[in-house]
This record gives C-alpha cells, sequence and structure tokens, in this order.
C-alpha cells in the first residue's frame, strides 16, 4: 500500500470514530523525519571539566609533572560514555614525538584505502599481515605492506582533508617514512625530521573516526575494527586493562624503542567507552603506561561528578 493511500486511510478512520487524526498519524510521521544525530569533529568536543580532572591526576605524580612540562610525555582522553557527544582532554596533545611501532595505524588505513580503491588484491596474505601488523606488531609483516603501499600512498592518506591525520596547522600528527626493517630508505615528516612519529590528539582521532565509521566506508571502517580488537600483546595498558576490565572489548595498538613508549587503546565494555592514547620518551615508560590506565580512570570519575 503506497503512503498517500495509508494516510488517508487512517484519517478517514480516525474521523469515522471521532478520533483526532493528528495524534492518531504523529508516531508514523515521527517514524520517518528520525534522522541521525550530526557528526561532532572531535577537536571541537574539548571538554573544561575533563580536561580540569586529567590535568588534577597527572600533575599528582612528580615524574609525570616533569616529563609533561619538558613535553616527554603526552597524554589524549576521549570520554565516549555519551553517545554523539564525545568529550577530549589532552596534555601536550599535538606534540608531535617517536612513536615506534604505534603508527603502524597509518598502514592500515592506507591499506583500506587502496584495497577499496582497486590499488591492492585482498589475498589471504594481505589480511594476515594487516592482522600480525596491528594485533602482534609484526615488523616483517608491516614492511611488506609498506612496500605494496608506498610512502607516497600512506602519506596521501594521512594528509587527506577527509581525515587530516597529518596536519602541519594542529603540530604535525601520525607519519611511516620508514620500513619496520633494513633499507628502503626514509621519507621524513616535513616538521621534525621522525620516520615513525605520532601526537596523542590525532592517535584519539583516528580512534573516533574509526568507531564513526568515517574511514574509507563504513565496512571498511568495520573491517579495521576488526583486527585491531583483541591485541595479542598484553603489556603496557591492556595489562592494567586485563585486571580492572577483563569483559571489555580494546582495541589496540602500542610501540617501543629504546626510551621511546607509546600506547592507544579504545576500550568499550561494562562502565567503560574512553579512547586513550600517550607518548612517553622516558626509560620507566612500560610502568607509566600500566598506571596511566588507573590515573585516568579517575579523571573521568571526576569529570563526571563534576558535570
Amino acid at each position: 500500500m503506497s503512503k498517500t493511500i495509508l494516510f488517508f486511510s487512517v484519517f478517514f478512520a480516525c474521523m469515522l470514530f471521532g478520533n483526532s487524526p493528528v495524534t492518531t498519524i504523529s508516531p508514523m510521521l515521527e517514524e520517518e523525519v528520525v534522522e541521525a544525530a550530526p557528526f561532532q569533529p572531535l577537536r571541537s568536543m574539548a571538554d573544561a571539566d575533563l580536561q580540569t580532572a586529567l590535568e588534577n591526576v597527572l600533575n599528582r605524580n612528580p615524574q609525570w609533572q616533569s616529563l609533561i612540562r619538558n613535553k616527554k610525555m603526552a597524554v589524549s582522553l576521549v570520554d565516549m560514555r555519551q553517545e554523539n557527544a564525545p568529550r577530549l582532554a589532552n596534555v601536550n596533545g599535538d606534540h608531535m614525538m617517536y612513536a615506534a611501532s604505534l603508527p603502524k595505524i597509518a598502514v592500515l588505513l592506507a591499506a583500506m584505502d587502496a584495497l577499496e580503491k582497486g590499488e591492492l588484491v585482498e589475498t589471504p596474505e594481505i589480511t594476515s599481515d594487516m592482522r600480525q601488523m596491528i594485533a602482534r606488531s609484526n615488523n616483517a609483516a608491516t614492511t611488506r605492506m609498506i612496500d605494496r603501499l608506498g610512502f607516497a600512498k600512506i602519506q596521501a592518506v594521512m594528509t587527506d582533508p577527509a581525515y587530516k591525520l597529518y596536519d602541519p596547522e594542529q603540530g604535525g600528527g601520525i607519519w611511516v617514512g620508514k620500513r619496520y626493517g633494513s633499507g628502503g630508505g626514509r621519507n621524513p615528516d616535513p616538521i621534525k625530521g621522525l620516520s615513525h612519529a605520532a601526537t596523542t590528539t590525532q592517535v584519539c582521532r583516528f580512534y573516533y573516526l574509526m568507531s564513526q565509521k568515517k574511514f574509507v566506508t563504513p565496512e571498511r571502517s568495520e573491517q579495521m575494527m576488526s583486527i585491531m580488537v583483541d591485541p595479542e600483546l598484553h603489556h603496557k595498558f591492556v595489562n592494567t586493562l586485563d585486571r580492572i576490565a577483563p569483559d571489555a572489548k580494546v582495541f589496540r595498538k602500542s610501540g617501543s624503542w629504546q626510551t621511546y613508549h607509546s600506547d592507544s587503546v579504545m576500550v568499550m565494555g561494562p562502565n567503560r567507552q574512553y579512547i586513550l592514547s600517550a607518548l612517553i620518551d622516558d626509560a620507566n615508560g612500560e610502568v607509566i603506561c600500566r598506571e596511566l590506565v588507573t590515573a585516568i580512570e579517575q579523571a573521568l570519575a571526576i569529570a563526571s561528578v563534576q558535570s
């Protein structure tokens, strides 16, 4: 039955029984005009209460306070508990640092873009390499993916106006300019000349855009999430989450090299829904990452009371 016939059928039925046609048909009309909430760019969702809470809990630790002051520690946090209204806070969030293996997420996104455009063929080997690159941080698998894509492709996707995951006007961002193995030359980032770089806020934007299915296509975004979920390395953030949130769904990528320690996670679970990213230049970075999870959860609790 067409909507026009249905409308008049309901109208005359209401007239016959003496009821108002407006109250009878309004639920049907409301259902037809309901629209999804508009997408909110993450940078526009900076929250003063969360910012204050984050700064307070981080500055309680004298070592962390010193690292932050000397720009050797950066943290960004996104509270995602309220649907369609994320809240962002950060310290040194736009300060780009060497990030070791964390920028492998850029290779994953570039691969999805290439697969969708037919520049790569989705073979079992490529599917396996993408998972090993993320879940196990396998360098050989990552290098194979970089060689298939090329630095120019990865850079083009990171600087794509739709994403701006590397943006000179925002301090840079996520960058891959060297294979995770010997040979192949370097394509350093234009700002600091780093081979593997990130800012914590751009990393949080990566997870946020992925969760909102804004990468490539909704289907490719979901495929990325299926690759990033259930990490197989249980150190840093995940070490703590295994203990305090064993039932949470965890999406994650980390990195370590010498004194550089990086981690990033999106936690979706009972009483938890947040994105956390950290970059630390300190020999004690592994322990700091473990302790940081409980600290930011305190910040989330404090900000909830204040809001």
